[in-house]
């Protein structure tokens, strides 16, 4: 990883030697953070597109009736296949230049967001889905590192990864928001639409404002490991969604098993590698490990949260898209002001105590959730959104301002490249390991009316949007019964996902504490 900061040695006129032993302002101009704010452009893509879905999920349901086991795919595929592929080309960008993928990433992630909003199937749009996953990997690994050669003064620069961050958490608690507004107006396929014109401004300005980065010495592509980290995600994933929709199997172990050796090869090429894809070694760092882990599960916490709720608020109280919008607003203001605020707020006060006290905010959110249960209304998802927003707005600025600057300096890009990967890898577990116990229970807690044909029944239970959508065709008295019975059996999984999501962060409460007590703000 080259160094930005060196200061660069010239011979002066009188014969000293000038750079090395004279103070240099690395201070960037008004130039600098226009750069930043096209970086940004891309960082509130991804994290919108991994919970714009979430929202548009009922209405997608209803339209390409897909399986509950499709349903999750529609979900994860996505952010599975980025999360896999997102080291890849953090090390393809070091040796062909970040800026030139970034480039290549935003044309291809324009062009297949338009064929992904007028896909005919569930099965056609998860392929999109994937399609996109693979130009989404180019975008993100190179905007961290780009800021890194952008801001060359340590202030500034941790300016710059705040402001970064908080687009992270912001853009996934933007995408429901912008979700609702297409989607009371348009097709669900809009939603895809949103990339075209936000791309735009970085295809035009990219080039002039974002100066080209490369690594002098970067790691080879290595396929191997690369096909390892996908074995290594994919069954697992699989596997928790067979087992919520299907049951239990033997073989079901069998792709944990092939996960696991899958990475435990994947460990042992990269310490074996002189130049690893990924450095294994950055995680004997504790504070290191523990914001990565913390980073993990907030992002979990924060996704799953998006995934019950925007269902509730349209699903079960039948809300317009637009109205459950506005009710995720006021979580989206504060987790932005959370984010920044908190940047000072770590000089005065440990950053362990900070995260803690920002997880511990979050498992109260889910709390409020498990208690109100069924008689939950939109205003008091409002508010335990509004508290979950403050503490992940905190906590993921922190853990990931502690992943660049708690490792060497000639380390931090694959440190930046593992805090993409585990924000991915949360986008993932949110819905596939909360998304499926819900689904779980609420298909095992539905009572089916009697009167509903085979077809009927068996698309009521697949999803609460399959219900929903069997009940506009029934008769009044049939279809209120089935809705109410499909609406006690969603918010009946609901509690059991609040009490495990609220466990998840007293869990990562404790991790964090533990782990970044030596950290320094």
């Amino acid at each position: 990883m080259t160094s930005y900061t060196r200061p660069i040695t010239l011979p002066s006129h009188s014969g000293k030697v000038l750079g090395a032993a004279e103070p240099t302002d690395l201070r960037v101009g008004p130039r600098g953070w226009l750069a930043l704010a096209v970086l940004m452009l891309p960082v509130l893509l991804i994290s919108v597109d991994n919970t714009v879905l979430s929202f548009a999920l009922p209405i997608i349901s209803e339209t390409l009736q897909p399986t509950a086991t499709a349903q999750l795919w529609i979900i994860d595929t996505y952010p599975l296949v980025l999360a896999g592929l997102l080291v890849a080309m953090g090390n393809l960008g070091d040796r062909v230049g970040r800026r030139k993928l970034l480039m290549i990433g935003a044309t291809g992630f324009g062009l297949l967001s338009i064929v992904a909003a007028f896909a005919p199937t569930a099965e056609a749009l998860i392929a999109c889905r994937g399609a996109l996953a693979f130009f989404g990997a180019m975008l993100m690994p190179s905007t961290l590192s780009l800021l890194r050669s952008i801001f060359a003064d340590r202030r500034q620069r941790r300016l710059a990864i705040a402001i970064w961050s908080a687009g992270f958490a912001a853009g996934a608690a933007l995408g429901p928001i912008v979700g609702g507004v297409l989607l009371q107006h348009f097709w669900w396929g809009s939603v895809f639409l949103i990339a075209v014109p936000v791309l735009i401004p970085l295809l035009v300005l990219g080039p002039f404002l974002i100066p080209e980065s490369k690594d002098p010495n970067p790691g080879r592509l290595d396929f191997i490991s690369i096909g390892l980290s996908m074995v290594m995600l994919v069954p697992v994933v699989f596997a928790i969604k067979s087992v919520a929709t299907e049951g239990a199997a033997w073989s079901d172990l069998g792709l944990l098993a092939l996960s696991v050796l899958a990475g435990i090869l994947f460990v042992r090429r990269q310490l074996a590698s002189p130049n690893p894809m990924l450095d294994m070694r950055l995680f004997r760092v504790g504070a290191f490990s523990g914001a990565v882990l913390v980073n993990l599960l907030s992002v979990i916490a924060l996704v799953g949260f998006l995934f019950f709720v925007s269902q509730h608020l349209q699903l079960v109280l039948a809300m317009q898209p637009m109205d459950a919008a506005l009710a995720l607003v006021p979580g989206l203001i504060v987790m932005v002001v959370a984010g920044l605020a908190v940047v000072p707020l770590v000089r005065w006060v440990r950053p362990n105590i900070v995260v803690a006290g920002g997880l511990v905010l979050s498992a109260i959110a889910y709390t409020i959730v498990m208690l109100t249960g069924q008689s939950a209304t939109a205003a008091t998802l409002t508010i335990a959104f509004v508290v979950l927003a403050i503490g992940i707005g905190a906590a993921e600025t922190i853990s990931n301002d502690l992943i660049i600057s708690v490792v060497p300096e000639h380390k931090a890009g694959a440190a930046s490249a593992v805090s993409e990967t585990a924000y991915e890898l949360g986008a993932v577990l949110g819905t596939a390991v909360l998304g499926s116990i819900l689904t779980a229970f609420y298909r095992s807690s539905l009572v089916l009316p009697v009167g509903l044909s085979e077809s009927q029944a068996s698309a009521s239970t697949e999803t609460l949007g399959g219900a929903v959508s069997v009940a506009g065709d029934l008769p009044y008295s049939l279809g209120q019964a089935l809705l109410h019975s499909a609406r006690e059996a969603f918010d009946s999984g609901v509690v059991v996902t609040s009490g495990i999501g609220a466990a998840l962060m007293v869990a990562a409460t404790v991790l964090a504490l533990v782990t970044l007590r030596k950290a320094r703000g």
